[in-house]
């Protein structure tokens, strides 16, 4: 079941932004996302937050720039998602342009798990670094960095992860440490390591470590950044809008690195109009196939190509990976259903399913999958090492995933053999033997945390659109601004007449929409079944570019 609700902006708000000179209806649109002056859409560079109110920043420039001017070796150890990769991929070439002697290696999640183990500390050791930098993970890697320094080996935490109850004894950078003043929590691992570099540079600058001419531009590297940020579908609050604006900037301009170039031709998307749904929704998941089906070094291969040819070759394994990813995806989550066919999930406040055929790097996605669809917390199993299973949740509004577990792990010791995450995302590590007990806990702390009202879904709209509104060039105005979690796409709700409709390919409707006098053409994707005459449709407007033509298509979301 589902609910339509309507945000509503301040009038305030939306009035006094509309006497600054924006649109009217893009007034009311950011009034009702929490923006009440026109500075707060301010994505110049010169409008991020100040490195400085970073904790350890400072700390770690100093130390690097020390690194770097001793020769150290430096080794980028990173995670094998999208954040992961290209943050690595900003690591590694932010700190060879300052003359760093670096190098990287990603942890394959099927040998050796999340984070810096100390059996990856085992296998960095083989290259013989003086450092290890860690990107988007290291926060809970306490046994890891202990195994580091017996090794003689320091290791600087760069992450954005939530900490647990004990830090690992490292120089850590993360916005979410215990005593770290930067106002917005907000970061990506990729946003994390960006800002450890542009302390460096300036540290490096006071030092006198540059001649003239030779100091880095680090806007280069915001491209990846942008990806990074959007694919770990981080909150897009104004500091991150910034670093996903200029980074798409970037893109559009064509000055990109080439594997994310090549990425872009392979998902058959245009670099010049680049989107933040291109990074999210088809950049994203190809990078993200290689660290669910294989290796993500393939991933960071293909970021750090230095020429077109490369990337064009490590992007197309990249695509045919996440091609067959789509394809066990889609098996999982039909055997995930058949599976549910013998209970009700509205008799249940939460979703933990588990097969011993299931593939670990696709429990996240199908997790995804099964909670959009049910519009509960689902958590994915399956099988990992020595009789234990790995799980993937993700959560809805209202219900902070990682803190449920901690719940979990506190009442119940033993049961849940390591963890960790976010609010609406988190992994867990489980005994086979104990899922059943596991998921009669996990109910019963939801049952506490959340009141049977947030299981009923609320699709926020904006509201009706001005037909004068209805148009290609506010459609592309409107594709053109940062949107994403926390900052969402505007969806409008209105009442059409259906003048008609047809199948495509067997599963997605192809309309002709009837409003004011106006017709529209209208898509509604994985949705084959006739809709009525009439219709209340919450929808969004695209402008549609098919062979060489531009024209106004309405994306049907849902139907009242």
């Amino acid at each position: 079941m589902s609910i339509i609700l309507t945000r509503t902006p301040s009038p305030e708000a939306s009035n006094t932004l509309s006497a600054s000179g924006i649109h009217p209806v893009l007034s009311r649109l950011y009034a009702a996302r929490g923006i009440s002056q026109r500075t707060e859409l301010d994505y110049s560079l010169k409008a991020l937050l100040p490195y400085r109110l970073l904790k350890n920043v400072e700390a770690m420039a100093e130390r690097l720039a020390n690194a770097i001017l001793r020769k150290e070796k430096l080794l980028i150890v990173a995670d094998y998602d999208a954040d992961g990769a290209t943050a690595c991929a900003v690591a590694v070439k932010g700190l060879a342009a300052l003359g760093a002697v670096v190098d990287f290696i990603v942890p394959n999640r099927f040998e050796y798990g999340y984070g810096l183990s100390p059996e990856i500390v085992a296998l960095a050791a083989q290259l013989a670094p003086d450092i290890i930098i860690t990107v988007d993970n290291g926060i809970a890697s306490v046994d890891g960095v202990n195994e580091a320094k017996k090794r003689g080996i320091e290791v600087l935490v760069t992450d954005h992860h939530l900490p647990g109850d004990a830090l690992p004894d490292a120089l850590i950078v993360n916005p979410n440490q215990p005593g770290c003043e930067f106002p917005s929590k907000n970061l990506a691992g990729v946003g994390v390591m960006f800002y450890v570099l542009m302390a460096l540079r300036a540290r490096m600058r006071e030092r006198g470590d540059f001649t003239a001419g030779n100091e880095p531009n680090l806007a280069e590297l915001l491209d990846y950044v942008a990806l990074g940020t959007v694919s770990d579908v981080v909150r897009l609050d104004q500091n991150n809008r910034i670093l996903v604006e200029n980074g798409l900037k970037r893109m559009r301009a064509g000055r990109m690195a080439p594997g994310i170039s090549a990425l872009f031709r392979v998902a058959g998307r245009a670099s010049h109009k680049a989107t933040t749904f291109d990074l999210g929704f088809t950049l994203g998941p190809r990078l993200n196939a290689a660290g669910r089906l294989d290796d993500m070094s393939v991933g960071i291969a293909c970021l750090l190509s230095p020429d077109d040819e490369q990337a064009a070759r490590l992007a197309g394994e990249l695509d045919h990976l996440n091609r067959e990813r789509r394809t066990i995806e889609a098996g999982m989550q039909e055997e995930a259903l058949a599976g549910l066919s013998a209970i009700d999930p509205a008799d249940r406040y939460t979703l933990a399913l588990y097969r011993d055929d299931w593939h670990q790097g696709v429990v996240g996605i199908v997790a995804s999958r099964l909670k959009e669809r049910f519009h509960r917390p689902t958590i994915v199993f399956a099988p990992g090492d020595a009789g234990q299973i790995k799980g993937s949740g993700r959560s809805i509004a209202g219900f902070h995933l990682r803190d449920a577990l901690d719940l979990v792990f506190k009442r119940h010791p033993g049961l849940i053999l390591k963890f960790g995450g976010h609010a609406m995302a988190a992994g867990l590590t489980l005994d086979e033997a104990r899922l059943d007990e596991f998921a009669q806990a996990f109910e019963t702390v939801a049952h506490e945390l959340l009141e049977a009202s947030q299981l009923t879904r609320q699709i926020e709209t904006d509201g009706s659109l001005p037909l004068d509104c209805l148009d290609l060039d506010f459609a592309e105005q409107l594709g053109a601004l940062v949107w994403g979690q926390g900052f969402p796409a505007p969806a409008f709700c209105d009442r059409f007449r259906v003048l008609s409709q047809r199948v495509l390919g067997g599963k997605h409707l192809k309309l002709r929409l009837w409003k004011e006098g106006t017709e529209f053409d209208a898509m509604y994707f994985n949705h084959a079944d006739w809709l009525a005459d009439e219709i209340e449709a919450v929808y969004q407007i695209v402008a549609n570019e098919w062979q060489g033509r531009k024209e106004l298509q309405i994306y049907l979301q849902h139907i009242a």
